[in-house]
């Protein structure tokens, strides 16, 4: 470190050597009881300076920049305005020590000057005797200029109070801090770019951005304020002197991007649109930053229409009271002085031929950020010194660490702008203005964005004429989807994609999420391509339904038909037609089918446990025993007329047995004991059908196929067996014929649940449950019109026939015909 401090020493010494400058330097020096410096680029060393020996740059030499001379001069006036104050510093005097600040690596000689101390300056590592008398710097102007000369100053804590810089990395208060700054950083600047971009939605951008600090911070920052958002950096290069720009022309429009971001300092983006205008390079939307936004040439230039649209971002321009009068002044001053004089290196101008007509007309921009930085270190001191009454204290003795202090905590009017620091240095308070290049060449001021006293962001976009002629221009990778479609990513970038339409059950919603389909709850459904779910229907059969209320009328008809019947078996009982029916076990069929349409009533109204329960219970345990009760009675049929000459054996022992009951107690006991089984492992519970209809919930109960399946195997068993023996007896005596009935009965329940489960596997709405319902009433009205009726039949309107003389004469015949 001590060698380096010690070169450092002697390059300083050896370049202020070398350095000789021929001009007055009184426009850049003025004696005062407190120094202040200034740095400003009033020449611009364009590219690289190829040299022979180490020496410093004569800035006199390079290109002149008006607007920068405007600066500097704003710099002397707001001195001298100071000066004349009597409440700021009124005792005391303000002197000041500009130089020119054309390079940001060959410009030393005037920075050291103003850390040294009689020419000298102190190492680091030595315990500080001495302090300079420059007491705050103002600027630099670019952002690597400071970057580069600001640690200088940051060791003894000399303010650094910038016009002009925007890198927010000199936001960073550990390595940088006494930086203090009257513009915003590139942060704010990157904002109010952003929200441009936004307000518009423009998604497919290109940003060019000077090869340098400032133009890489701007860079990152954009790129760290449009993740998360919509936008896409479709394209991004940085411009430095060599650059082809034809090129990156070309491969924007081959990209079709219609927004330029340009971010660089004023002469690079005045060499990069110049070159737009001369390639013809057409209708895009161009986004300036404050650098060059009211460029004045530029905004003038031949051919600038035809680019497109330029909207910019810059500060506002304040007018500064007095200004033009200085500069009247000023020229008959200095204008014409002597320029035999000399001064330090690099505080020459070069620039007697400009007029104050010249310097009035310039850009007017960052004149007041320089007005308010001297202003500001002013009060520092004002308040560092204990000014007050008319005088400021002359026994305290000054540091630059003192006015540090007080510049961080500054809070005043300047102009009816408030001037204030926050904890990073930056400046609070303030705004954007958002420009527009109209038809006249002006920047016209369309919309702002204010800091202070709390964020506002506005654009009046009827003051805009697009290129278009009409509507806003589009800058998009892909077309925005259709309403209900979602965007799926085709490459790297999020803008670029195709659109697929939300199925069944799904939907889009973009505030939330443009690249999926959400899926609906279980409650709702939607259509193809839906932004939204609608609640699902929820159906049901209830008891005030039409179709429910006629098949309950029905279900109650059979059991009143029932009880007529009981009533008139009862009453012939001892008639041939009654015996020949079942006798006693008529009412036990009567009666069981009476029970089994109990399960009707319980397929209407809102399912519960108990409702799913009884659905199936009655009719299953009752017509098992109806089924019992006809493989008897078909049994004992064949057995009478056929397998009791056959086998007598069989005949006495059901006989003697009582083989009727014992089948139908043993059916009875068996399927109780299956429906026990089957509801224990898994009984029918109430659930919500969400699979069959997507736009309805259909409420039903669920059946386990494996435990229903339990104790459905006995009655079918009981079905075949009762088929295959009425039919064995199918040509038995007409009045005796029961067996015709019973298979007739047999092949229209057969029927009715083919066509049940065939409607079942085609249908799942709320009319299933109405089908079930007449399945099982049909079933039970089987047996009922078809075995029963007819014996009721006879019983009241052909008498003759139920006569045991009847019958006997039949069985006769019969006889006769099997002996045949």
């Amino acid at each position: 470190m001590r060698h380096f401090l010690t070169s450092l020493y002697l390059l300083g010494t050896f370049l202020h050597t070398l350095t000789k400058c021929t001009m007055s330097a009184t426009d850049f020096h003025l004696d005062g009881d407190h120094l202040i410096g200034g740095l400003f680029n009033i020449h611009y060393a364009h590219g690289g300076i190829y040299q022979t020996k180490p020496q410093a740059i004569d800035c006199s030499s390079q290109p002149f920049s008006l607007s920068d001379y405007r600066r500097f001069q704003m710099m002397r006036f707001a001195v001298e305005q100071i000066n004349n104050s009597t409440y700021i510093l009124p005792n005391v005097s303000l002197g000041y020590e500009i130089f020119d600040h054309c390079s940001d690596t060959k410009n030393f000689p005037g920075i050291l000057n103003l850390i040294s101390v009689n020419g000298l300056i102190q190492p680091w590592f030595e315990p500080l005797k001495n302090f300079s008398r420059v007491m705050a710097v103002v600027g630099p102007f670019t952002s690597t200029d400071a970057l580069t000369i600001a640690p200088l100053f940051m060791t003894d804590l000399i303010p650094m109070v910038s016009y002009g810089v925007g890198s927010s990395r000199l936001s960073n208060k550990i390595k940088f801090p006494s930086f203090l700054r009257t513009v915003h950083s590139n942060d704010g600047m990157i904002e109010v770019i952003v929200k441009i971009i936004v307000h518009f939605n423009w998604r497919w951008v290109a940003f060019l951005n000077s090869d340098n600090d400032y133009g890489r911070d701007g860079l990152d920052l954009f790129i760290k304020k449009i993740d998360g958002t919509d936008i896409c950096l479709a394209y991004t290069n940085a411009l430095n002197d060599n650059t082809n720009y034809s090129q990156i022309f070309e491969q924007i429009e081959a990209q079709k991007i219609h927004v330029v971001i340009v971010f660089a300092p004023e002469a690079t983006s005045e060499a990069l649109v110049e070159t737009a205008v001369q390639v013809n390079f057409r209708n895009k939307v161009w986004i300036a930053c404050d650098t060059w936004s009211i460029n004045k040439r530029l905004s003038k230039m031949k051919g600038i229409r035809n680019i497109g649209t330029v909207l910019g971002v810059s500060q506002p321009v304040e007018t500064v009271p007095g200004f033009n009068n200085f500069i009247y002044s000023t020229k008959r001053q200095t204008f014409f002085k002597n320029e035999a004089q000399t001064g330090f290196c690099n505080q020459a101008c070069n620039c007697s031929y400009v007029t104050p007509e010249d310097i009035i007309s310039a850009d007017a921009s960052y004149s007041f950020t320089v007005y308010s930085a001297v202003y500001a270190i002013a009060h520092g001191l004002h308040n560092a010194l204990q000014c007050g009454d008319g005088k400021c204290s002359d026994k305290i003795t000054l540091f630059p660490y003192m006015v540090l202090e007080e510049l961080q905590k500054s809070n005043f009017t300047l102009l009816n702008q408030n001037i204030q620091f926050d904890e990073n240095g930056d400046f609070k308070s303030g705004s954007y203005s958002v420009v527009f290049w109209n038809q006249t060449g002006d920047a016209q001021e369309i919309g702002f964005y204010s800091f202070y006293p709390s964020l506002q962001f506005f654009i009046n976009n009827t003051m805009i004429k697009w290129y278009t002629d009409g509507d806003v221009p589009t800058s998009l990778c892909s077309a925005e989807c259709p309403v209900g479609y979602v965007q799926k990513q085709t490459g790297i970038h999020k803008c670029c994609f195709n659109c697929e339409i939300c199925p069944n059950g799904t939907y889009i919603n973009i505030t939330e999420d443009r690249y999926n389909c959400i899926n609906c709850k279980d409650t709702q459904w939607s259509k193809k391509g839906s932004i939204s779910c609608d609640l699902r229907v929820v159906e049901y059969m209830p008891f005030t339904d039409n179709w429910a209320i006629l098949i309950m009328v029905g279900a109650w008809a059979l059991v009143g038909m029932t009880l007529s019947m009981s009533v008139l078996f009862v009453v012939n009982y001892n008639t041939p037609v009654v015996k020949s029916a079942g006798g006693p076990m008529c009412f036990l069929i009567l009666g069981c089918l009476s029970l089994s349409s109990l399960s009707v009533f319980f397929y209407f109204g809102k399912p519960t446990v108990a409702f799913c329960v009884l659905r199936y219970l009655p009719f299953l345990l009752f017509y098992t025993i109806c089924l019992a009760c006809f493989v008897v009675r078909s049994f004992q049929i064949v057995c009478i007329f056929k397998i009791a000459a056959q086998i007598p054996k069989l005949h006495s022992w059901w006989m003697k047995y009582h083989g009727q009951h014992l089948v139908i107690t043993v059916a009875f006991i068996t399927e109780a004991f299956l429906l026990l089984i089957s509801y224990s492992y898994a009984a029918p519970k109430p659930y919500q059908n969400k699979v069959w209809y997507p736009d309805k919930i259909l409420l039903d109960c669920e059946i386990n196929p494996k435990a229903i399946s339990c104790s459905v195997i006995l009655p079918l068993l009981l079905c075949s067996l009762c088929f295959a023996f009425s039919y064995m007896g199918k040509d038995l005596p007409k009045n005796y014929n029961e067996a015709k009935a019973i298979t007739f009965c047999l092949l229209l329940l057969i029927l009715t649940w083919i066509v049940f489960v065939t409607q079942y596997m085609l249908y799942r709405g709320k009319f299933i449950l109405m089908f079930n319902a007449l399945a099982v009433l049909s079933s039970l009205y089987c047996f009922l019109l078809w075995y029963f009726l007819p014996k009721c039949y006879i019983i009241i309107f052909q008498p003759h026939r139920n006569t045991p003389k009847y019958f006997q004469s039949l069985i006769q015949n019969y006889t006769k015909t099997i002996s045949q």
